[in-house]
This record gives structure tokens, C-alpha cells and sequence, in this order.
């Protein structure tokens, strides 16, 4: 088992406040390579406990954050009025598990909302990465965001639990976790994801930086089909898709997580060889 330990990271906007970052890592081993977990919308990184674990079981050492406004980090709740200071936060992180790992391959590793932050921070800071990996990116087209923005009050339609896995229990926990958030979306976030998703569209190629993307079949937050125009866009001459028949949103979350985390360890086990 991985052992994880937590601190106080400086963000947020001026960097004054105080988010909430984990680490997790095998004791008594070497890791072979180092990722980087980016989490989704009103979510938290201790969700993704399971994920830093079997990461950790196939040779990674793993570093994740709370975005402001989200779980233990401080800041107005889910308010992000722009990403690029959260994609700063993210590179805080990567600066400090630097220090620790300081010539091991790095995957970043996005999902949902963290998709777009992890996709960002790939065209803004590429010499940092080895590779990236998105499971439901928020990329390229989301229905979503103009859908809300037509209203004069954004209406108070939050995440249903039920669109995230087949797994009743992933929804039941997510219901219960007093760390996600569970109301509206807020203006200022919609029209920043807006915003961001415009300048990754206008920045374009990754290029030779290696792309893998993992996507439930019947993802209703973020469907394939509007993802895809985004990856097209995004993806260079190295990339590898993977649709998962019949998975929702969540597809570490899913009934079988570990067809998604194979997908990612295999993907990061191009970049080990030699370590």
C-alpha cells in the first residue's frame, strides 16, 4: 500500500491562499516514472486515492492538488473566474514534486474539467511534461456551458450523481461526500471555461508530445463527440484513443476502473524503460 502525506501549497490568485496537496508514493521503492493528477468540476484529489494507489503499484510516484474553490483548498466555492491561475497552481505542484523527483519522466493526468487544465498546462509548459493522459476532457466542444450561459440566472442544475458510473455505489458515495460540491454552477466559471477552451483551440498542436485519451461510450457530461473536435485539434503526430464501450463519466470510477488504469499505467510504461 502507498503511503501519502499532505500539505499547505501556496495558490490561488496572488498566491495567497492555501491549497490543499497530497502526495502518495510505494515505501521502500524507486519510481520509475512520476504523474501528476489533475481532478475534475467540484470534485477533490481524494477521490482519486484508488488511482494514486494503483499508479503507485505500477511505479509511479503521484502528486495531486485540490483546485481553488474545491475540497480542502481555500477560496469561494468552484469560483474560478480564470484558469490560466490555475493552471499556475498546477505548475506549483510540478515544481515541487520536481524537487523531489527530479529526473524521473512525468505523465500528467486530467480528468473532466482537470482534462482542460491538464491540456492547458501541456501547450503553456510542454518542456515539463513526458506525456499527457485525459479521461473525459472537457476539449474542444461542451453543450453545456452556452446552454447555462442563455439563462439570465443560471439555473440550479448540479451534476447528477447517477451520469457518473455504472456503479451505483461511485454515485451514492459522490451524493454523500460532503467535500464535492453540490449546487449551481457559478456564471464566472461557465464563461472561464468558455475562455479557456478558446485559447487551447487557438494554441492548437501539442505536437511530438505523446496524447493518451480514455472516454466513457455513454459519457452524458461530457459527451465523445464534442470532446473529439477538441482532441483533433489538441493531439500531435502521438496519440492513442481509447472508448470504452458503455462506461460513463467517471472511468477510473467505473464497474471495471482498472480497464482505464491499465490503459494509463501501459501508456506510462512507454517512457520507463531505463529509469
Amino acid at each position: 500500500m502507498a503511503v501519502s502525506r499532505e500539505w499547505g501549497l501556496p495558490g490561488g490568485p496572488g498566491g495567497a491562499q492555501r491549497l490543499h496537496a497530497r502526495a502518495w508514493a510505494a515505501p521502500g521503492e524507486d519510481p520509475a516514472w512520476l504523474a501528476v493528477l489533475v481532478h475534475g468540476y467540484g470534485e477533490h484529489i481524494g477521490r482519486y486515492e484508488h488511482v494514486a494507489e494503483y499508479l503507485c503499484a505500477n511505479g509511479a510516484a503521484v502528486y495531486g492538488l485540490d483546485h481553488r474553490g474545491h475540497g480542502r483548498s481555500e477560496g469561494e466555492r468552484v469560483l474560478i473566474e480564470d484558469f490560466a491561475g490555475v493552471v499556475e497552481d498546477v505548475h506549483r505542484l510540478v515544481t515541487q514534486a520536481r524537487s523531489a523527483y527530479t529526473r524521473l519522466p512525468l505523465v500528467m493526468v486530467g480528468h473532466s474539467m482537470g482534462g482542460l487544465i491538464a491540456a492547458r498546462y501541456a501547450q503553456t509548459h510542454p518542456e515539463e511534461l513526458t506525456a499527457l493522459a485525459l479521461s473525459g476532457p472537457v476539449l474542444g466542444r461542451w453543450d453545456l456551458v452556452p446552454g447555462l450561459l442563455a439563462h439570465e440566472e443560471i439555473p440550479d442544475v448540479p451534476i447528477d450523481p447517477a451520469t457518473l458510473s455504472r456503479d451505483p455505489q461511485v454515485g451514492a458515495a459522490y451524493a454523500a461526500d460532503e467535500l464535492v460540491w453540490h449546487g449551481p454552477f457559478k456564471r464566472p466559471t461557465l464563461e472561464a471555461v468558455g475562455t479557456e477552451l478558446e485559447r487551447i483551440r487557438a494554441d492548437g498542436s501539442i505536437g511530438p508530445l505523446p496524447l493518451l485519451w480514455v472516454h466513457g461510450s455513454d459519457d452524458r457530461i461530457v459527451p465523445v463527440d464534442g470532446t473529439t473536435q477538441g482532441i483533433l485539434s489538441l493531439a500531435g503526430n502521438d496519440v492513442t484513443a481509447r472508448i470504452l464501450p458503455g462506461a460513463q463519466h467517471e472511468v477510473f470510477n467505473e464497474s471495471d476502473p482498472e480497464q482505464a488504469l491499465a490503459e494509463v499505467a501501459r501508456f506510462a510504461a512507454r517512457f520507463t524503460s531505463g529509469t
